[in-house]
């Protein structure tokens, strides 16, 4: 049995189908294929897609700009972003009611918080990050506890 995609998998999947096969020149292009394709988005979630599927704004033969999937490989998956950057620079991850406080070395903890949002854990409402703290907001105790003690695995 093969487990089931998730929606932006499917997302991912459909953009590069559609950039692959049609000369898609812009964000709002791509909008219609998808929306075609019944998958409403906004122009945010978009951008986000074509930054993380790493997607290239070329020209084609005649000059009209074009998006390409690149040949090379594709950027680290968020995830293992997350436990890379947790496993060399994370100190220890501490519930604190509905917060999550993830100390780390100095100067890392912005890069954490911008992996954390990368992840889009079902479990973080959001993220603030100072020198070497990050605070990372759950929605409520239990899912703090859960996460922290998810987040000091990775450390």
């Amino acid at each position: 049995m093969q487990p089931t995609r998730t929606a932006k998998e499917e997302r991912h999947r459909l953009i590069v189908s559609a950039v692959t096969r049609k000369s898609v020149g812009s964000q709002h292009d791509l909008l219609a294929v998808l929306a075609a394709a019944g998958v409403t988005v906004t122009q945010a979630t978009v951008s986000r897609d074509i930054r993380e599927l790493g997607l290239e704004k070329t020209r084609d033969p005649l000059g009209r700009p074009r998006y390409t999937v690149p040949d090379g490989p594709r950027r680290n998956d968020p995830e293992e972003t997350l436990s890379v950057l947790l496993s060399q620079f994370g100190h220890r991850a501490t519930a604190a009611q509905n917060v999550v406080v993830v100390h780390s070395e100095l100067g890392t903890a912005p890069a954490i918080a911008r992996a954390l949002d990368g992840v889009e854990h079902p479990l973080v409402v959001g993220t603030l990050a100072g020198d070497d703290t990050c605070l990372v907001v759950a929605k409520d105790n239990a899912d703090a506890a859960a996460l922290a003690d998810e987040l000091g695995a990775l450390i």
